[in-house]
This record gives C-alpha cells, structure tokens and sequence, in this order.
C-alpha cells in the first residue's frame, strides 16, 4: 500500500468541521459524508463509510474532554443506547438494500422541520418552562450534576419518552446513512426534555460516540471486503483527517462552554438547515 500527500488539505478542513460538530453535539459525518461525496468524488457507500470513521476518531477525542468536564447524563445517555444501538445494527444491514437517496432525502426534509423549530423564538409558555427547569433547585430537581469547574446543574428531564424514540430513529439514520442521531438528539433534548445546554451537547456526544463505533464496525468490515485501491485511497484520506478531527475534539467543546444558550439554539438552526441544503443538494447531484 503507497502512502500520499493527496488529501493534506483535509487537515485544516477535519479541525474546523470536528470543531463544529463537537461544539453543537452532531455527528461530524453530517459534514463529511456530503463533502467527501461532492468535493472529493467519493462513491456514497465509500464516503458514508469513510464519515462514520471518522466520526469514532473525533468523538471519541470530544467524549475524553466531556467526562473530565463531568457534564454527561450517563443515565440519560445509557437508556438512548440501549435503544440506539440495535437501531444502529439494523440500520448498517438494511443500508445495503435501501436506496441511500431516500433516506438522505426524507433526513434532509426533517432537518428543515427541526431548524424551524430552532430557529423560531420560544413561546411565552416554552419560555417559563425553560426558565422554571433552569431555576430548579437541589431539593426539587430529579437529578444534579456538579461540574468539573464547581458549577451544579440541577434538572428534570421532560417528555423522556420522545428522547428514547428519537435514539431508536436517529439510531437507524447513523446506520443507514452516517447521521441524524445528532440532530434529533439536539433537538429533544433541548427543546423537549429540556436539558441544560451543556449537559445536552456532552451527553449527544456520548450516546453518538457509541453508536457510531457500533455502525462503523459493520461498515468497515464490507470496505475490507471490497479491498483494492478503495481501501488504499481511504487510507490515505485518514492519514489526515483523524489527526484533525482528534484536534477538533479537544477545541469543540472548549467553545460549547463559551456560547449562550438562546446563540447556541440559533447557530443550530442555522446549522442544520445548512445541512438538510446539502443532503438535498447530494441527492440530486448523484
């Protein structure tokens, strides 16, 4: 196998996307898979593979600096896995008889829903929620958290149900076609279970993390069927993408801390109805 400098510019690139991804608790092949497809000519599966990888790398670097902040819901996070996960297995198997077309079209549909819904101001009744579940005190919230930086978040988690179908559905996207898992998460548990932001963005991490590492074994193992230059060309594209998606990691959630809530909800929607253009965008170019 020959090692090249072909793909040098993906460094800077895998940095800012990781960085991105990180900050805001989405799955980074939400930018890689469309990128890899449009800018690098990357067969689909070849390139949803290749995003799912990369994904592992960097989330794998984001979720070491998330739990030394202390701010992931293991017991939030443990019940979406325990539904995300097989969804994720089923996903990876069905995504060899599925149209990816399909999926990415209605994913790129429901993004467009859900940064509506992030991008439209709260109600006066949302709001008083939001506010009454951040004020919650230690004596009446369901669960605490106290910070790496001495801070203690206290809150009750709402509609947990929606998060455990939004973990089962986002489970099959991120099997079927690298993402969604993210999104949805993102927007339960900010919107509907009513997480404090930094407890919401760390503990999406966490349960993306895991589930990528699931669905990327499934995908790895026919990219190594396929063999030849295929797997030569990967390589090489990894040789500098997981260097600066594990960079992209550390600096992500450093930026997550900095950014006010209602900002962050905003960049969201912008975010994702960025993304829902380029799925759309890759369907029809493909």
């Amino acid at each position: 196998m020959e090692l090249s400098l072909e793909f040098w510019f993906m460094l800077p690139v895998a940095v800012v996307f990781a960085t991105v991804a990180l900050g805001a608790g989405v799955e980074g092949a939400t930018f890689f898979s469309p990128f890899f497809i449009l800018a690098l000519g990357l067969e689909p599966r070849t390139a949803i593979s290749a995003g799912l990888i990369v994904e592992v790398f960097g989330f794998g670097s984001g979720l070491v600096a998330y739990i030394r902040r202390r701010l992931i819901d293991y017991r939030m996070g443990g019940t979406l896995l325990a539904v995300s996960i097989p969804a994720a297995l089923v996903g990876t198997y069905a995504a060899h008889y599925v149209a990816a077309n399909i999926l990415k079209t209605v994913l790129g549909v429901g993004l467009v829903v859900v940064a509506a819904s992030f991008l439209r101001s709260p109600t006066e009744a949302v709001r008083d929620q939001i506010d009454a579940a951040n004020r919650q005190s230690p004596d009446r919230a369901e669960r605490c958290r106290r910070t790496a930086d001495g801070e203690e978040l206290c809150y009750t988690v709402f509609n947990r149900t929606e998060g455990i179908l939004s973990g089962g559905i986002g489970g099959l996207f991120i099997g079927m076609v690298s993402t969604g898992l993210g999104e949805l998460n993102g927007y339960l548990f900010l919107q509907r279970c009513r997480i404090p932001a930094r407890i919401a963005v760390a503990t999406s991490v966490f349960v993306v993390a895991v589930t990528a590492l699931t669905a990327s074994a499934g995908h790895v193992a026919t990219l190594l069927q396929v063999g030849g230059s295929t797997v030569e060309r990967l390589v090489n594209l990894l040789l500098f993408t997981v260097p600066g998606v594990l960079l992209g990691g550390q600096i992500g959630p450093a930026v997550a801390e900095r950014i006010p809530e209602r900002t962050r909800e905003l960049g969201m929607g912008v975010l994702f109805l960025i993304v829902s253009m380029i799925l759309l965008a890759e369907v029809v170019l493909t």
